[in-house]
Parts: structure tokens; C-alpha cells; sequence
């Protein structure tokens, strides 16, 4: 799955088909054969390079596959067969393809927006009814005219773009699965999680511009596996961050 949401992050935005067409070495456009594409395996056997041209392979490539695999294990364990499984295994995925997408090309796919936004609606329909569906219109509503909010106020401290407009959409998505208070505290979350790599941005290249998308997903992941969205935001502050 990783392998596949990798290509699907790295195809995407450059509108190609991440259907059609084999998997080839990026440098030499060598088609792979099955055996190179073993997750994890392959690149370990291959020692990180391409069987053909020799050029290295990113390792980014080989942790992709490593922390899907991790979580969706943790996800099976935290919440067994159940509705918040599938969600959560569709959250992880969605975070995938964002972090690929944003960190190569600082864009967030509208199509994996508009995506996600209905698969989580049919899901928490599908958990609690009316209410669910309710929830999450308004949740996604919320999620996005806060993090629009923060954009607003960023601009102005900053006197230029704060947030692209992937990081407000993502915030929406994100919106449909998070009360109110784990949206703020995914906003504060992603924030403090992010603050190391703006600084080493701010130093090395003065005037980096910073992904955010994939601090919004990691943050998201951390709020809804370890339930943080069913806690008040000040107990989240006190209590564990």
C-alpha cells in the first residue's frame, strides 16, 4: 500500500496516471521487474540503489514503506475490526499521499481532498447516523474557516503568504473526523511539531518555504490514534503535551 500511495503522491500532481503505466527507476526510466519491488526487501538487497544505472534510491522511499506498515499495524491493535479501522487506515493513507505530494512539489492534490472529505462523510454516517453526517459537514466547516482564519492573521504578521491554500483544504478534511477542540489542538500540534524544521529552514536557507501539510497529517494521526479527540482541548495542553 505504501509503495502504491507513494506513486499515486508522486504521479498525481504532475497529472499522470498512477494506474497505467509501470513502476521505472526515476533516473533511468528502466522499467522495474516484480522482485525490485518487494517493499522494504528490494531496497535492502539492492542496498539502496538502482539495479541498472546504480543511482541511489531515496531512503525517504524506504521509510514511506516502513511507517505505513508500522501504522497500520498500531491502527489494528488500537481499534481492532471496527469502523474507526477503516478510518483510520484511510487517514494514514490520506497522510501519505499528502506528505509525498507536498514535500515534492508543495502542493496538496484537490482530487485527494475532495476524495477523502466523501469517504469520511460515508464512514461517520455510517458509525452514528444523521449525527455523524451532521458532524461532519459542520466539523469540516469549522476546520476550514479556522485554518482560513490563521492564514488571514499569518499574512499579516508575516506581510506575505502564510499557508497555501492545500494546508486550509486539508484542515477541512481533517475537520470531518475531529470535534472542535482536537481541531484546534491539531492547528497547535502540527505547530509545535513543525517549529524545529522552520527554525533550521529560517537559518540555512532564510527564506525556505516550509510544507506544513505533512505536520497537519502527522499531528492529525497522533490526535485520533491515541484519542485525543474525544478530550477536552485544555486537558490535552495539561495533561499530555
Amino acid at each position: 500500500m505504501a509503495s502504491f500511495l507513494t506513486v499515486v503522491g508522486i504521479r498525481l500532481p504532475k497529472k499522470e496516471s498512477f494506474i497505467k503505466g509501470r513502476s521505472h527507476c526515476d533516473s533511468c526510466n528502466n522499467v522495474l521487474k516484480w522482485y525490485e519491488l518487494i517493499p522494504l526487501i528490494s531496497y535492502i538487497i539492492q542496498l539502496g540503489k538502482c539495479r541498472h544505472c546504480k543511482k541511489n534510491i531515496p531512503f525517504r522511499s524506504f521509510l514511506y514503506e516502513l511507517f505505513t506498515g508500522i501504522l497500520y499495524l498500531l491502527s489494528y491493535i488500537k481499534f481492532g475490526l471496527s469502523i474507526n479501522l477503516i478510518i483510520c487506515l484511510i487517514l494514514i493513507s490520506v497522510i501519505l499521499i499528502v506528505i509525498v505530494s507536498d514535500i515534492e512539489y508543495m502542493v496538496i492534490p484537490d482530487e485527494i481532498i475532495i476524495i477523502s472529505i466523501i469517504i469520511f462523510i460515508i464512514l461517520n454516517t455510517i458509525k452514528d447516523g444523521f449525527y455523524g453526517f451532521g458532524m461532519s459537514i459542520f466539523g469540516g466547516l469549522i476546520g476550514f474557516i479556522i485554518m482560513y482564519a490563521v492564514k488571514l492573521l499569518g499574512d499579516i504578521l508575516f506581510k506575505k503568504e502564510s499557508l497555501g491554500g492545500g494546508d486550509i483544504k486539508l484542515m477541512g478534511v481533517l475537520g470531518t473526523i475531529f470535534n472542535y477542540q482536537a481541531i484546534v489542538a491539531n492547528i497547535f500540534l502540527a505547530s509545535i511539531i513543525a517549529l524545529p524544521y522552520a527554525l533550521y529552514v529560517t537559518v540555512a536557507k532564510k527564506d525556505g518555504i516550509i510544507p506544513f501539510g505533512p505536520f497537519l497529517g502527522l499531528s492529525a494521526l497522533i490526535i485520533f490514534m491515541f484519542g485525543f479527540n474525544n478530550l477536552d482541548f485544555l486537558d490535552i495542553i495539561y495533561n499530555y503535551i
